[in-house]
């Protein structure tokens, strides 16, 4: 079923992982997407394409959720390609894992100013171009952030990444109290262990595969989860 045909969703950090899986999810739904990326290109691409292959349209737009102003032109282009904002998903973060005793002051703050305030740039922004959009149906647009589990459990070597994911979860129940006035409908999902090449970086495909096991269903989510999760929302 077609749910989303006529819509235009933006989902940030689309090139890879949960965000590919998202951008692919909306797609096979029937919406338009606008793939963010920050320094995957050809991986943007390759996403871009199989969109197309879905039979929708797609627009590539590289841009640093942690710069404002790169977030507001990413926004204004997606309206003036696509006419309009219907779904943006902040998905956009950055993790880098040290013991808190050692944690370098410019990696916590890097992964904070992409995980924390990259999130509220593009949630802020969006609900900004919502807010100016007309009714279609009942909602003038929905927004959805990824988050983690380590929003409510406090993981060790992950202090800037827990701190932040704790401050978009507020963010979010924030933003569902003020817009639902303005019908745009807010949510957030957290998830946990996901298939990704980035857990690849600090564990083994053995590991993974053995954690898979003690989890009910036999596995590890996959980006593919989140992406339902979400087309859902």
């Amino acid at each position: 079923m077609k749910r989303f045909t006529g819509k235009v969703a933006l989902v940030t950090g689309a090139s890879l992982g949960i965000g590919r899986g998202i951008a692919l999810c909306l797609a096979q739904e029937g919406a338009d997407v606008v793939v963010n990326y920050r320094s995957h290109r050809d991986e943007a691409e390759a996403v871009a394409q199989e969109i197309e292959a879905l039979g929708g349209k797609s627009l590539i737009w590289q841009a640093d959720v942690a710069d404002r102003a790169a977030v507001a032109a990413m926004i204004d282009g997606a309206v003036a390609h696509f006419g309009k904002l219907d779904v943006a998903v902040a998905n956009a973060a950055m993790s880098i894992r040290e013991p808190i005793l050692e944690a370098q002051w410019e990696n916590i703050e890097n992964t904070i100013k992409v995980t924390q305030f990259g999130v509220f740039h593009t949630c802020q922004l969006a609900a900004q171009q919502m807010a100016k959009q007309p009714l279609n149906g009942r909602s003038r647009g929905k927004i959805v952030i990824i988050s983690s589990i380590h929003e409510e459990m406090a993981f060790p070597l992950s202090s800037g990444y827990n701190m932040a994911k704790a401050a978009i979860n507020h963010l979010a129940r924030t933003m569902a109290a003020e817009l639902a006035g303005q019908r745009i409908n807010v949510n957030v999902v957290n998830p946990g262990w996901i298939d990704t090449s980035g857990e690849r970086k600090y564990f083994s495909e053995a590991e993974i595969q053995e954690a898979g096991k003690r989890i009910p269903w036999g596995r590890i989510g996959i980006p593919e989860d989140i992406g339902k999760a979400v087309a859902y929302l």
